[in-house]
């Protein structure tokens, strides 16, 4: 019984993922290749005189295996798999980081779709185009902090704008972001008691009656003001 089963084990049809696993690709396989991106790719990279024009054609329907192809198999035409790369905003970005030749302002258009993306874009991306890249990010008040923190020639004045909509962001630009504007920051910390206090703390040229104006409004932060604020308003803290 065991000598059947062997038997019939190495004549039965292997499967396209058996065969890529063992080496074992042939260009009869080709077609069955051409029914999933992943596969086109591997086949595509792996098998010599795969079809890759044919190939690529299924790939770039998948970004992520758009960039693979590129940056993987002999003889792929950057244009296209680039097309089929900045259709997702991450891919767009990794492949004009890792792709040299690729079309910055191209993938830029893919990046910018998300705000993180943008701002990766900008940072680590060379020939990046600033603005339009800001321009996404702003609508975030978490990135829009990380964008005039981390990139030369963001806009500060346009990123406080948003990053101060939030009390810990107007905070955070405050404190690390050169060239902030100390009173409009403050302006948005003290809408939350805990980012008064700690802006009235940490942030120098705060305005200590103002920032203790935001933080009387919770007892708690009223009390850690009075105790550990120099020029704190004693009387006027707890009522």
């Amino acid at each position: 019984m065991l000598e059947f089963l062997i038997r019939d084990a190495k004549t039965a049809p292997k499967s396209f993922g058996y065969k890529l696993k063992n080496n074992l690709l042939t260009l009869e396989d080709q077609e069955e290749a051409l029914t999933s991106p992943k596969w086109a790719y591997e086949f595509a990279r792996d098998v010599k005189g795969a079809n890759i024009e044919v190939c690529q054609e299924v790939v770039i329907k998948d970004p992520e295996w758009a960039y693979n192809f590129e940056k993987h198999v002999k003889g792929a035409n950057i244009e296209v798999c680039q097309g089929g790369a900045v259709k997702n905003s991450y891919w767009a970005y990794i492949f004009a980081r890792y792709v040299k030749g690729a079309d910055i302002e191209v993938c830029q258009e893919g990046a910018i779709k998300d705000p993180i993306w943008a701002y990766r874009f900008a940072r680590y991306v060379k020939g990046a185009n600033i603005e339009v890249c800001q321009e996404a990010v702003i609508k975030n008040p978490n990135l829009s902090y990380y964008f005039a923190k981390d990139i030369k020639g963001a806009s500060i004045e346009v990123c406080q704008e948003v990053a101060i909509k939030e009390p810990y962001w107007a905070y955070c630009f405050a404190k690390d972001v050169t060239g902030a504007n100390i009173e409009v920051c403050q302006g948005g910390a003290i809408k939350e008691p805990k980012w008064a206090y700690y802006f009235a703390k940490d942030i120098k040229g705060a305005n200590i009656e103002v920032c203790q104006g935001g933080a009387v409004k919770d007892p708690e932060w009223a009390y850690k003001f009075a105790n550990y604020i120099l020029g704190a308003n004693i009387e006027g803290e707890i009522k």
